[in-house]
């Protein structure tokens, strides 16, 4: 770990010592608030941290700003400053991630699907011995299955560099132990794997944001190469959490019926549900979306059947 790897450790430390907390909002709840923060005059830990909101050295304290500095995170302009990193809080836990707005395209998610996905991973997980968080991002799903079964090797995989490096950081403040490495979906992941857990984007036309991108099928196609990818790695008992959306065309759930085949050519059991039915509605507006009614963000355990005793 570099010196400023350390700072960054170091720095969500003395946050989490002063009780910080942040829920990390969708983006355009972030636009709509910041711009209400802006009015004011407001310099909270908070306002540096989760809002994004510039400040002044003398509103925070010299140990933060210091930190901030040996990380590399402090961005100056003439006299205001601001983080060039978030802090999210889930549970007990800090996560850094990309400062507001995340435009590069390797940038860090964290948000309300990071909390739908922690309480699917909570609901769903049981026990493991081996989990492999695929597209692992900040590392919310591996640090969580980590605090549901803290017998468990948890292996960190993403192909992004940037998201390994946070999640390695994140990992270290929160003492857990994880294996980082950078692959493309379980491409590079050996040894035997007993959970997969995954998140992957599930949107269309992002952009280029590798974090939001899930391919053609409407969004659903890299959720799919996953779960298909997950099946031929798992052992008999194995099994998938798969947390992603899916676009629902005129009342039909593809997602949902490409997993049921998959389930079905792998001998496996499929539960599928829908989480919360209606999310990223603004999506609609995009053309490729025109026949869409809604996009559901959904959660589906493929279970390999068990070895015959």
């Amino acid at each position: 770990m570099t010196f400023e790897d350390e700072a960054l450790v170091a720095l969500l430390q003395a946050l989490k010592a002063r009780g910080y907390r942040f829920i990390t909002p969708t983006n355009d709840t972030h636009r709509l608030v910041s711009w209400r923060l802006f009015q004011g005059s407001r310099h909270t830990l908070r306002d540096i941290f989760g809002w994004t909101r510039p400040f002044r050295d003398g509103d925070v304290e010299p140990e933060i700003l210091a930190l901030m500095r040996e990380a590399g995170i402090l961005v100056e302009k003439g006299r205001r400053l601001s983080s060039a990193l978030r802090v999210a809080s889930l549970g007990d836990d800090l996560f850094l991630h990309s400062a507001y707005p995340p435009k590069a395209k390797d940038a860090v998610f964290f948000g309300p699907d990071s909390y739908r996905f922690a309480d699917f991973i909570r609901a769903e997980l049981g026990h493991a011995n081996r989990v492999v968080d695929i597209g692992a991002g900040s590392g919310v799903g591996g640090m969580v299955a980590a605090r549901v079964c803290p017998q468990a090797a948890i292996v960190l995989a993403d192909i992004n560099p940037q998201a390994l490096r946070l999640a390695r950081i994140n990992a270290a403040a929160a003492v857990v132990s994880a294996e980082v490495m950078e692959s493309d979906g379980l491409a590079k992941v050996t040894g035997p794997i007993d959970v997969a857990i995954a998140n992957p984007p599930y949107l269309l036309g992002s952009g280029g944001r590798a974090y939001r991108d899930g391919g053609d099928l409407l969004g659903a196609r890299l959720s799919l190469n996953w779960a298909k990818a997950a099946m031929a790695r798992l052992p008999a008992g194995g099994r998938l959490l798969l947390y992603t959306g899916s676009a629902i065309v005129e009342g039909h759930d593809r997602l949902k019926t490409e997993l049921e085949s998959l389930a079905a050519r792998e001998g496996a059991n499929l539960r599928y549900r829908e989480i919360d039915p209606d999310v990223f509605g603004a999506m609609l507006l995009h053309p490729a979306y025109r026949r869409v009614d809604r996009i559901a963000a959904v959660g589906a355990v493929l279970e390999k059947a068990a070895a015959p005793a």
